[in-house]
C-alpha cells in the first residue's frame, strides 16, 4: 500500500511541474549569446522620408535602427509622397574577433543616405493638326470654275 501512494504522489508532483514554465536557467538558451546588433543611421534628402530596412524595423529620417544583421547584405527603401521612392543596398561586413574579443559587425554605408527626387513631368502631348481631306478624283481634274459639259 506504501507503494502506490508513493508512485501517485510522484506522479502528480511530475504531473504539477509540467504546467510551469521552464526557467532560463534551466534550458540551454540561458547559456546562448545574444546576436550581436548594429545601430544603422538613415538620413534622406529631403528630410522627413519613410524609412523601412529590409530586416524590418522603420523610422522618419533623419533617424537610427538597431538591427540584428544578416548574412551578407539587406536594403534600405524609402518613401516619400510627391518624390520618387529610393532603394540603397547596405552590406554587412563581420570580421572576427579573437579568443577574448566578440565578432564585431560594422554595416556600410553609415550613415545610409537616399536622395528623393522630384517625379519627372509626363511628356507634353504633341499638337494635333487637322488632317486634310481629300478631294474626289473627278473634281481634282475638273477646274472649279470651269463651267459644266453641256447636256444633250
Amino acid at each position: 500500500m506504501r507503494r502506490v501512494i508513493a508512485i501517485a504522489a510522484a506522479g502528480l508532483s511530475l504531473a504539477g511541474c509540467s504546467s510551469f514554465s521552464t526557467p532560463d536557467y534551466l534550458t540551454l538558451d540561458y547559456y546562448r549569446s545574444k546576436p550581436p546588433t548594429a545601430l544603422v543611421q538613415l538620413e534622406s534628402t529631403p528630410p522627413g522620408a519613410e524609412a523601412r530596412t529590409s530586416v524590418g524595423p522603420g523610422c522618419k529620417t533623419p533617424c537610427s535602427v538597431s538591427i540584428i544583421p544578416p548574412e551578407g547584405s539587406f536594403t534600405v527603401s524609402y518613401t516619400m509622397p510627391g518624390r520618387e521612392p529610393a532603394t540603397v543596398p547596405v552590406q554587412v561586413i563581420r570580421e572576427a574577433g579573437g579568443v577574448f574579443a566578440a565578432d564585431t559587425i560594422k554595416v556600410s554605408p553609415n550613415p545610409v543616405i537616399a536622395e528623393l527626387r522630384v517625379p519627372a513631368p509626363p511628356p507634353r502631348a504633341k499638337p494635333m493638326r487637322p488632317k486634310k481631306r481629300k478631294q474626289p478624283a473627278d473634281a481634282a481634274a475638273a477646274p472649279a470654275d470651269a463651267a459644266p459639259p453641256p447636256q444633250r
